[in-house]
């Protein structure tokens, strides 16, 4: 082998690795355009509220909040370090499992390259989201459950290990690992049930999750009624039922469909990964499970990657059956990359985003641009109150968003004066409710016909919009200033109280 063939290897070994740090570089250089997604807020106050579990959330997410606020302040680039972080190392390990599926280098560099132009990761990478780590978490897992099936051993003990710890992510990983499970009880290994280190690494993942049960135990479990708002009612990112199958060719990209389907014919087919072939009977499961329990389109994200690094041997055979198709993928690959960037990443100017793909493809974009203006309206409403009431006044939200970026931000420079927030949804409930000492209120988001259950008199004082006009939660939502409570805050509040 020449110098030039020894660069062109070692270059081809090191692509996975190459690819995930770019896709990290540039979510990082992207993390301050627009500002703060409402989830990001949330996350940051339940951080400040320590605890074993939320209403709708493990715990693991808002800790890492409460750490990166302490250890790089509170900013979107600070909070998106990690979820940069994540995503890069989830294509590296889709590169790695490529490799564990009987592909060489060239089929964990394609791999790699679709992980990193997969459309749902790439969007909530962008930002701090249980879902963006809970995608690591099933990634990683994916990768150690192939070496696991087919080798067993101590690997299982990681296994335990990232199961307990995505656990503490979302409860979702319980699903996972269920589907995997019934997958191995139909089409094997069977054998790995008699492996005594697979039994140590479930008392591995119970013990670190064991914490979190107790808490839902004791409140009651309200994950399990927050999982059944989610299906019966639904919310920002509940579709009908009929539109879960089409969200699924479009979930990684319309362009990769072609890949991770024949990844899954060959999980089925291929006696050379006969080990792995839980997986595709896993996806087909969940993919009925969901659908079936109105679950949201993306919650079989995590599948994808192992889909797509199983795909990758074939494609690399097709591609080596002919002349010119390596350089067909390799331009598939980069075209479907820098739509998907366009489309997900705030690349375009925020005046841009109004009637926009970007807006039509993901709801993200709009979330995160607004807040400042949001806050001035707010400002503005809390100084229509006399200078003597304001003591006594405090912001209500309709929801976490609207409460979270006033607690997060009020005090900060540039930000007008803001009275303290509460809101009725979710854990924000929890953290209620205000004072008795409160009697003015400035709400946000409510209709009036709530508003007048809990107060006698309501004085409309604008409604909330943002610089570019682009539609999305908060624009148009009405502000009061509301006076003469009904009864105690402990007597309304489980009337303001709501999961969502």
């Amino acid at each position: 082998m020449d110098e030039v063939e020894t660069r062109r290897a070692r270059l081809l070994a090191a692509a996975p690795a190459l690819i995930g740090l770019a896709v990290t570089v540039l979510l990082l250089a992207v993390s301050a355009r627009y500002g703060f997604h409402r989830d990001e807020f949330y996350y940051l106050v339940s951080g400040r509220h320590p605890a074993l579990g939320y209403v709708d959330n493990p715990p693991l997410v808002p800790w890492l909040a409460a750490a990166q606020a302490v250890v790089f302040g509170v900013s979107p680039t600070a909070l998106r370090v990690v979820p940069a972080l994540a995503l890069g190392l989830c294509v590296v390990i889709t590169g790695r499992m490529a490799r564990e599926l009987g592909g060489d280098r060239v089929a964990a560099a394609v791999a790699a390259g679709c992980a990193a132009g997969a459309a749902f990761p790439i969007a909530t990478g962008h930002m701090l989201s249980t879902s963006t780590l809970d995608l690591l978490v099933w990634t990683t897992l994916s990768w150690l459950l192939v070496r696991a099936l087919r080798d067993g051993g101590r690997v299982w003990l990681a296994v335990g290990v990232v199961a307990g710890v995505g656990l503490l992510t979302k409860s979702l990983v319980a699903a996972f690992l269920g589907v995997v499970a019934l997958g191995v009880l139909a089409v094997g290994p069977r054998r790995v049930f008699r492996d005594p280190w697979l039994g140590l690494a479930a008392l591995v993942a119970l013990a670190l999750w064991a914490p979190h049960l107790v808490w839902q135990a004791t409140h009651g479990w309200p994950q399990l009624a927050f999982g059944q708002q989610v299906a019966t009612v639904g919310n920002g990112g509940s579709e009908p039922r009929w539109t879960f199958p089409l969200f699924q060719l479009i979930e990684v990209s319309p362009f990769l469909v072609p890949i991770w389907v024949a990844g899954l014919w060959r999980l089925v087919r291929d006696p050379s990964v006969v080990s792995a072939r839980a997986f595709a009977v896993a996806y087909g499961l969940l993919f009925v499970l969901l659908l079936a329990a109105g679950g949201k389109h993306y919650y079989l994200a995590g599948l994808y990657p192992v889909l797509l690094a199983a795909g990758s041997v074939p494609v690399v055979a097709w591609m080596r059956a002919a002349r010119g198709r390596a350089r067909v993928v390799g331009t598939v690959l980069t075209v479907n990359a820098v739509v998907i960037a366009v489309l997900m990443l705030p690349l375009v100017p925020a005046r841009w985003l109004p009637g926009s793909p970007q807006v039509a493809v993901s709801p993200i974009p709009a979330e995160t641009v607004g807040w400042p203006e949001y806050l001035d309206t707010v400002g503005r409403a809390y100084a229509l109150v006399p200078p003597a009431e304001r003591a006594r006044t405090v912001l209500l939200g309709s929801n976490y968003g609207e409460a979270g970026a006033v607690d997060v931000l009020r005090g900060r420079p540039g930000v007008p004066d803001l009275p303290p927030a509460y809101s009725g949804q979710n854990s924000y409930a929890d953290w209620g409710p205000p004072p008795e000492s409160a009697t003015t209120v400035v709400a946000v988001g409510y209709p009036e016909a709530a508003l007048r259950r809990w107060f006698t008199d309501l004085r409309p004082v604008g409604r909330i919009d943002n610089a570019v006009g682009v539609d999305n939660e908060e624009r148009g939502a009405p502000v009061w200033i509301a006076t003469g409570r009904r009864d105690t805050w402990a007597a309304l509040w489980p009337g303001i109280r709501r999961l969502a």
